[in-house]
């Protein structure tokens, strides 16, 4: 697998890739720096110690949303709270209750509880996003009394990670302890190509915010929707983050989604995903090419196949967008050396080059959550969603002159995920 970090003007502009799955470039958005609010000078080093996404916290527009939200004054409390932290096992308690206190609120907030603090619409996923980078790039440069060494570090990021994503309160009673209530569970993304345009939100996040802990009613009873958020990065997917966070939810759910944003004006239900990553940039501007890396590669399949009722999900009703069931897939056919596209599906004994939600980690995290399904021996219906494209309403298309909100942007989001909550009630029923 080759490994190597990709010029930001290079980057596309979908989660997915090129596998007819590709959207207008925009120019880059100017560089405008401002300050970070709350920050010690005493605990700050060089820029370079910052990640490439903490690095594009200071721009106007994360500034922007951070303030037009009231999740200006996270990080802050953040600070002040790590500084009552008097050993390693008191800090892992004060991140992890930091962590879940930013879910929860962008939860509370998406689904109308509690002030809406700010003039952004409640729908909005960007304000977790840019408050998680401002949390991790406080913990990136906090320097405590107790010494910290960088593997503590690092373990404490990634709780800082899993708690403020949802991934660690995906919880579920065991099968059959709460009688007629089924069990959902829902991912989404991060926003993404923010290099490209920087004002971008993902409806995908947004729809995990809007549905994590809601209840639909279904024709068949109720189901209860727990939902995480998952970055774009390459090197979270190798380390085993999805089945880290999956694993135990999968076990007691009777329905899994996968959700990330797709192509424009539509809405796909992926029937194949391939074992192969693309290449593309991700938010660290890191490519990666090759097999996806798995636990036990010698019985890695080329293609995983969903489980979801997708006859019923394109039948149905479900919205604005037109849904399809998607059986295309990009394949080297037994015995050849070229990728070829096959509407139908792979055919025997063909190595993947792109599922049919391309080759990128939203095809990733679909392959390896029914891998995981079947590894674990799950009679349970799952798979992977594609959301049409947010787009920013007429006049507001410009990353370098627009608005980071408008009305026809905010219209767009809510539609996106009142049909994916239509989709997900109708997958429910057909269970």
């Amino acid at each position: 697998m080759s490994r190597i970090r990709v010029r930001p003007e290079l980057l596309g502009l979908v989660l997915l890739t090129t596998t007819a799955l590709t959207l207008t470039a925009q120019p880059p958005l100017a560089a405008a720096q401002q300050p970070l609010a709350a920050q010690p000078a005493a605990a700050r080093s060089a820029t370079a110690a910052f990640t490439v996404e903490e690095q594009r916290l200071d721009r106007a527009v994360p500034q922007e949303i951070l303030r037009r939200s009231g999740f200006d004054a996270v990080a802050p409390d953040f600070v002040r709270s790590l500084r009552g932290a008097d050993s390693y096992a008191e800090a892992e308690r004060t991140i992890v209750r930091s962590g879940a206190r930013l879910w929860q609120r962008a939860v509370d907030r998406a689904q109308g509880r509690g002030p809406a603090r700010g003039d952004l619409s409640r729908d909005d996923d960007r304000p977790l996003y840019w408050a998680r980078l401002a949390l991790t790039r406080e913990l990136r440069q906090w320097q405590p009394e107790f010494g910290l060494s960088e593997s503590g570090r690092t373990a404490l990021l990634g709780k800082l990670e899993r708690s403020s994503r949802g991934q660690d309160s995906m919880d579920f009673p065991a099968r059959g302890a709460v009688k007629g209530v089924k069990r959902i569970v829902l991912t989404g993304f991060d926003p993404f190509t923010l290099d490209r345009d920087i004002r971008i939100s993902n409806p995908s996040g947004a729809t995990a915010l809007a549905l994590d802990g809601t209840v639909i009613r279904t024709a068949g009873g109720p189901a209860r929707i727990e939902a995480a958020v998952f970055p774009v990065r390459w090197g979270d997917f190798a380390d085993g983050t999805v089945e880290r966070a999956l694993r135990g939810p999968l076990s007691r759910a009777d329905l899994f989604t996968t959700v990330s944003q797709g192509r424009v004006g539509r809405i796909d239900v992926e029937r194949f995903n391939g074992a192969w990553r693309g290449g593309f940039g991700d938010n660290e501007n890191v490519s990666e090419t090759g097999l996806v890396p798995v636990t036990d590669p010698a019985s890695q399949p080329q293609w995983t196949t969903t489980s979801l009722p997708y006859r019923s999900i394109v039948a149905t009703d479900t919205g604005r967008f037109p849904v399809y069931d998607n059986t295309s897939v990009t394949e080297i056919p037994a015995g050849g050396t070229a990728p070829v596209v096959r509407p139908d599906g792979p055919t025997p004994g063909s190595a993947a080059r792109a599922g049919g939600g391309g080759d990128y980690l939203s095809n990733e995290i679909a392959y390896r959550a029914t891998l995981l399904r079947d590894r674990l021996g799950l009679d349970v219906p799952g798979g992977h969603v594609h959301t049409p494209v947010l787009q920013f309403g007429a006049g507001n298309t410009d990353p370098a002159t627009g608005a980071v909100t408008d009305p026809e942007f905010v219209q767009n989001r809510l539609d996106i995920i009142a049909q994916l909550r239509t989709i997900i009630t109708v997958a429910a029923e057909a269970c």
